[in-house]
């Protein structure tokens, strides 16, 4: 590992969206890793809440900082991989392991043809999701699809081992093609607000998350994405 300490330490701090201070982050990251000695394990089962307790809608996307900080994704108990990744790095951050976020262009060949249709797209800009330093490397884990979703779509759930990569998988259960990484970025130490805004912007206008379809109602999209 070519981190030193002091460049650890960025990735263990809270931020103002990793809010891994906030007395209901950790609580809950005690409550989950208080059974485990062992980084690993305890890397899981903050993975495994993540991905099932909460559970995923694309419709949580928002142009709003406030609708990213962990400590209200987590009492919402729901959010789109942004947010998801933003949880499980401040939950990490919480019980002592270092984490950050990667952010990467990818095609979902499953995508609802309703959603094409409403937002001109059949692919996403910043699909999110968290790296964390465990056993002296980085491990990318992706905590965005909860079980039940993934059955319902027929794809497979990611698992987590504590040790290798969980990243979305390139086919589905009935080997058609799944999910293309088209291109990745950077890895951040914090919330890059500003850059994730101005893609969900340019695909579905100034919105925050809707924890109901009601909220949807009267929201004027863009007229057309057209992809810088």
């Amino acid at each position: 590992m070519n981190d030193n300490m002091e460049d650890i330490e960025i990735y263990l701090k809270p931020t103002a969206a990793i809010d891994s201070g906030h007395e209901t982050i950790r609580r809950a990251a005690l409550e989950r890793t208080s059974p485990f000695t062992d980084e690993q394990e305890k890397a899981r089962a903050l993975f495994y809440f993540v991905r099932d307790r909460i559970r995923y809608s694309v419709y949580m996307v928002s142009t709003r900082f406030e609708d990213f900080v962990a400590s209200r994704v987590l009492a919402w108990e729901r959010g789109y991989c942004v947010q998801k990744a933003i949880l499980l790095a401040a939950l990490a951050r919480a019980a002592g392991i270092p984490s950050r976020l990667v952010f990467a262009r990818i095609k979902n060949h499953k995508i609802p043809q309703e959603l094409v249709a409403q937002t001109s797209i059949d692919f996403f800009p910043s699909h999110g999701y968290t790296q964390l330093l465990l056993g002296g490397k980085w491990v990318s884990v992706t905590p965005a699809f909860d079980k039940d979703l993934c059955e319902k779509i027929g794809a497979p759930a990611v698992e987590f081992d504590g040790v290798h990569d969980a990243p979305l998988a390139p086919y589905d259960l009935s080997g058609n093609p799944y999910i293309e990484y088209i291109e990745k970025y950077e890895p951040q130490a914090d919330f890059p607000f500003e850059w994730v805004r101005s893609k969900v912007v340019l695909i579905w206008g100034e919105k925050s998350s809707w924890l109901t379809m009601e909220g949807s109602k009267g929201h004027k999209m863009p007229s057309g994405y057209i992809f810088p």
